[in-house]
């Protein structure tokens, strides 16, 4: 037996992870806290009617992005040695597509206008809806880089592009252009990540079109997106009823409750599964390493965004009253409860990752149809009631969709559900202790809004740190070593 130290099972995942995530939070992190200035300057200067407008064309753009890729680019990072003329045909076939659903939503543009009773979608969806030929362009880069592992490169390129195109929008926004600024700061991001990319890459679309390798690729691609194209329009079902069914205000106070929980859970989570899908792939024969992975990677994740949401929902009061003012106050409510859905989504896109590693699309869309009937029904429900119904109904449909990910993932794995319960469970308490001491904190500090959210703040960060330390969390250990490590490789 040789003297070298026997890796822990999970440990080569776990160390590329820490890597690509390190850079990909980094970025993350970066941008959210760019994006909160653009957001906090824009929402101060712009009403909820005209970001109720904007969130109408930001859920038919969700939607259009899914089908113009079509599950090609994931293909791509899960095919084991891609040919170059797969690349040349994914690009071409997105750039069409594209173009084409470009042509076909401003054509529909002032059917909307109509049905909403909002007259600036005719004008606004010609400039906004430009995003989808300039994404087009680059995704071929993005594949490219992601399967290469080089996330510090992309994590730069992303913050460039939110950098431009916060600093445009702020000072558009400053200068009176409303709701232009905004759509401004979507398109602008995404030109310049684009420009970026194509200078960075040394890809170029050259060789013949190879119309065999979209048909032998499709049938997996498909399958991704269906699936991703039904969960994309049912998480904006509400934008897209509410809009009819409510003023614009108050589709402007939910949509904005929503997107400020979502920008730490989707910075965090897209920074998780760009880099856990390629790197899952790669040790999906061994199921033994796979599952203890898999294991480690829920952990860690929940470690970090469950005392996040639950401290977000704690000080919202404070935070919206400091921050944003009066006008926004009435979206506390949906803040707070919309919070709670953020503690169910990353273990549920964790385990959505294992299923698109693990098996070969069809329980997918089984499992799809079964969330999706799920859903139906809670919207079915809440939608007509109030919009504090539909908050608490997206709760608990972020519950069911990570209930029955999990239970279809762990088909595929050796990791078992009682393990998977005594990884969360402690992680689960020392969160719920930390919201119990914030909000104990918030009813007894009597000072401004100012001091009493920075009293929440230290002690759900200080009291997290000691029951972490003080039960001996696995999830602070892997934490803390993780971090050691990334700072002794600077």
């Amino acid at each position: 037996m040789n003297g070298k130290p026997r890796e822990r099972p999970g440990g080569e995942l776990k160390d590329k992870v820490a890597r690509g995530v390190a850079w990909s939070m980094a970025e993350k992190i970066g941008s959210m806290l760019l994006q909160m200035a653009v957001s906090l300057t824009i929402l101060r200067l712009l009403t909820r009617d005209d970001l109720g407008i904007m969130a109408i064309l930001t859920a038919v753009s969700a939607v259009a992005l899914v089908i113009a890729d079509s599950g090609f680019s994931q293909t791509l990072i899960r095919k084991a040695e891609p040919a170059q003329g797969d690349y040349k045909s994914v690009f071409l076939f997105n750039i069409v597509v594209s173009l084409l659903l470009y042509v076909l939503f401003v054509a529909l543009a002032p059917v909307a206008a109509r049905y909403y009773d909002m007259p600036s979608l005719t004008r606004l969806a010609p400039v906004f809806f430009l995003l989808l030929p300039i994404n087009a362009l680059c995704t071929v880069q993005n594949t490219l880089f992601v399967r290469q592992f080089r996330f510090a490169l992309l994590s730069k390129v992303t913050f460039a592009a939110a950098l431009v195109s916060g600093l445009a929008a702020i000072g558009l926004a400053l200068a009176g252009f409303g709701v232009w600024s905004v759509v401004a700061q979507r398109v602008l991001q995404m030109a310049v990540r684009a420009v970026l990319l194509w200078w960075l890459s040394d890809w170029r679309p050259a060789g013949r079109y190879d119309g065999g390798a979209l048909r032998r690729m499709a049938p997996y691609s498909f399958s991704l997106m269906s699936t991703d194209l039904i969960s994309t329009f049912y998480n904006k079902i509400p934008q897209f009823f509410l809009g009819r069914l409510y003023p614009a205000d108050t589709l402007g106070a939910f949509d904005q409750a929503v997107k400020l929980k979502d920008q730490p859970v989707t910075s965090a989570m897209q920074a998780v599964q760009s880099v856990t899908f390629p790197a899952l792939s790669k040790i999906g024969d061994d199921p033994r390493k796979f599952a203890e992975s898999y294991r480690q990677v829920v952990m860690v994740v929940a470690y970090i965004l469950f005392p996040i949401m639950l401290g977000m929902s704690a000080v919202a009061h404070d935070l919206f009253a400091v921050l944003l003012g009066e006008e926004w106050m009435p979206t506390v409510p949906y803040f707070e409860v919309v919070c709670l859905a953020g503690l169910f989504y990353p273990v549920a896109m964790i385990a959505f990752n294992v299923l698109k590693v693990k098996s070969e699309g069809g329980i997918i869309v089984r499992i799809e149809i079964i969330k999706k009937a799920l859903m139906t029904v809670i919207f079915a429900l809440t939608i007509p009631f109030s919009v504090q119904a539909v908050v608490w109904g997206l709760v608990a449909i972020a519950f069911c969709e990570m209930t029955v990910n999990v239970a279809a993932s762990l088909r595929f794995t050796e990791l078992t559900v009682a393990r998977l319960l005594r990884t969360l469970l402690p992680v689960a308490l020392a969160a719920g202790g930390m919201y119990a001491a914030v909000r104990l904190t918030g009813w007894a500090f009597t000072g401004n809004a100012w001091l009493r959210l920075a009293a929440q703040v230290a002690v759900g960060v200080g009291g997290y740190t000691l029951l972490s330390a003080l039960f001996r969390l696995e999830a602070f250990r892997e934490v803390t070593a993780i971090v050691r490590k990334q700072l002794l490789r600077r």
